[in-house]
């Protein structure tokens, strides 16, 4: 994975107010740290940073130039984000060096086609792996071409590229193949899934008449304590 460029200015302001203020200018609270040295808090244009994630994914190598003069190579260790706007609220940022080996988390994408009449559940969606720092890849392939019901594809199935080692259990479970259920056995299964949500209704419906009588005894018994204190 080819490194991308970006510039990074120091950042002052700290706590959730700073970090809103930095967020608000377009830009993204990070951290640089790592090989012993002080961390360094720095603030990411917003959209360069979205537009590399976007393109090289969680993985992306960066090269920093920090507006202090500072030079960094740093890979994406932690992101958080929005769930809701989509933006990025924090990056930490782990600085690595060329030539250094790494062990990241590398998605994996089932390539192929099953057998006809399949379902394919993904069981895990990563991989951990060991590379050099400026040649993790984007993403590992695993190939379910024409997999029967009862096959299932392992850490150990899956394509690595020169380079690359597998960290993994060799026996993970990425993916398994099943059979997919006949329209007689959705049929069949209708009448379970609608008694079992009449019965949710009916369960929510007595929690809720027993909440309301809860809520009135109390307000009953003050109004007792009351007349009672005003007739003494």
């Amino acid at each position: 994975m080819s490194e991308v460029k970006i510039s990074a200015e120091p950042r002052t302001e700290f706590g959730k107010g700073g970090a809103r203020r930095t967020r608000r200018a377009g830009k993204v609270p990070a951290v640089l740290y790592g090989h012993g040295e002080k961390p360094k808090h720095i603030a990411l244009p917003a959209r360069e940073f979205a537009a590399a994630i976007r393109k090289g994914g969680a993985n992306q190598l960066f090269a920093i130039e920090v507006s202090d003069g500072t030079q960094a190579l740093a890979l994406p260790k932690a992101i958080q984000r929005d769930p809701v706007r989509d933006t990025f609220e924090h990056v930490d940022l782990l600085l690595v060096r060329r030539g250094e080996k790494v062990t990241v988390e590398v998605p994996v994408e089932l390539t192929g086609e099953a057998a006809k009449d399949t379902l394919i559940v993904h069981d895990h969606d990563t991989l951990s792996v060991t590379a050099d720092a400026t040649k993790v890849p984007d993403h590992l392939e695993a190939s379910i071409e024409g997999a029967e019901p009862g096959v299932q594809v392992t850490a150990a199935d899956v394509a690595l590229p020169a380079g690359v080692e597998l960290a993994a259990d060799p026996e993970l479970p990425v993916a398994t193949v099943t059979a997919a259920p006949t329209a007689e056995q959705l049929e069949a299964t209708l009448p379970e899934v609608e008694t079992a949500a009449e019965e949710e209704e009916a369960e929510v419906g007595e929690v809720t008449e027993g909440s309301e009588g809860a809520d009135a005894a109390p307000a009953a018994e003050g109004e007792e304590n009351t007349e009672a204190r005003t007739e003494a």
